[in-house]
This record gives C-alpha cells, sequence and structure tokens, in this order.
C-alpha cells in the first residue's frame, strides 16, 4: 500500500476492524453453536423436559429433529441430509 492510498484509506481504518472483528465473533458463534458437545447436551435437556412434561411430545419431536439435522450436517462432508436418513433414523 502505498503512501497516498494509505492516508486516503486511514479514514476507513475503523470500519474495517469492526468488520474483521464481527466477522470473527460470527464465525466464533457459529463454531459454538454447531459443537457437537452442545448440541447432545441440548437433546439431553430436550428429554428431560419431555419427561418432566415441560414439553409436549410435538414441539420436542421438532426440535429434536433440529438438532439432530446439526448434528448430520456437521457429521457430513457436503453438509447436506436427506429425506431417507432422517426416515432412517427415526425407525433404527
Amino acid at each position: 500500500m502505498g503512501i497516498v492510498s494509505g492516508l486516503l484509506l486511514l479514514p476507513l481504518a475503523p470500519v474495517r476492524g469492526t468488520a474483521w472483528i464481527a466477522d470473527h465473533l460470527l464465525e466464533e458463534a457459529r463454531r459454538q453453536v454447531d459443537d457437537p458437545r452442545a448440541v447432545q447436551a441440548r437433546l439431553v435437556a430436550l428429554n428431560r423436559a419431555l419427561d418432566e412434561g415441560a414439553i409436549d411430545e410435538a414441539a420436542f419431536e421438532r426440535e429434536e429433529e433440529r438438532l439432530l439435522a446439526r448434528l448430520e450436517r456437521r457429521a457430513r462432508p457436503g453438509g447436506r441430509t436427506t429425506t431417507m436418513d432422517r426416515a432412517q433414523r427415526r425407525h433404527a
């Protein structure tokens, strides 16, 4: 970067720094949300809530499906699940 371009872009430095920090925070948040241990802990809490009667069966199944899909996406190289995979998991 030349001295002229450096001086012209100097006012944008805080914006670029803020964008860099935001990108890294978003990446870390996604990593933590998709961490298999965190998803498994949510599944345990979900089962406990169903056992205690805090949620009904329909809510349990919706949330369980969402969490299991998140685990599958993390495990698959392409990150995609199929309808057949979900059907097989239900019958397993």
